[in-house]
């Protein structure tokens, strides 16, 4: 993904009703839902609503498709996924910090930092941290 792409989908993520809107999609899986059906579960107006999903669209972060009178709304989990994968390996530069954060129900409430001397005594005063050891769970 290049910068540009990436920059229209973080752009379009940030947003509290989009962010809910991708979160409905994503439920909804590759079946999706109607607008009608988004306005209802999101209590958002018809303007509102196409507004977000504009947004959305324009960032590739979803699709859509016409079903007879209505237009189907799906979450493109491969423009999600190249976002997501664009921060973890293209910014982060795959920090094991970083990446063990989106391990599935793991938190990390503090940095696991360590000098480079391992944090043994005697080690050089302003080393640099060594951002490679094993992150604590919470």
């Amino acid at each position: 993904m290049d910068r540009s792409k990436a920059l229209a989908a973080l752009a379009a993520l940030s947003h509290g009703d989009r962010l809910d809107l991708v979160r409905l999609l994503v439920r909804a899986g590759e079946d999706g839902l109607a607008a009608g059906e988004i306005a209802r579960q999101l209590g958002l107006s018809a303007s509102r609503l196409s507004f977000h999903l504009s947004a959305l669209e324009q960032g590739g972060l979803i699709a859509s498709r016409r079903a007879a009178r209505n237009v189907i709304y799906t979450i493109d989990t491969g423009g999600l996924g190249r976002t997501i994968a664009y921060l973890l390996n293209d910014c982060c530069m795959d920090h094991p910090e970083v990446v063990a954060c989106c391990q599935h129900g793991r938190v990390i409430e503090t940095p696991s930092l360590r000098p480079a001397s391992g944090g043994q005594a005697g080690g050089k005063a302003g080393a640099a941290p060594d951002l490679t050891a094993p992150a604590r769970e919470s």
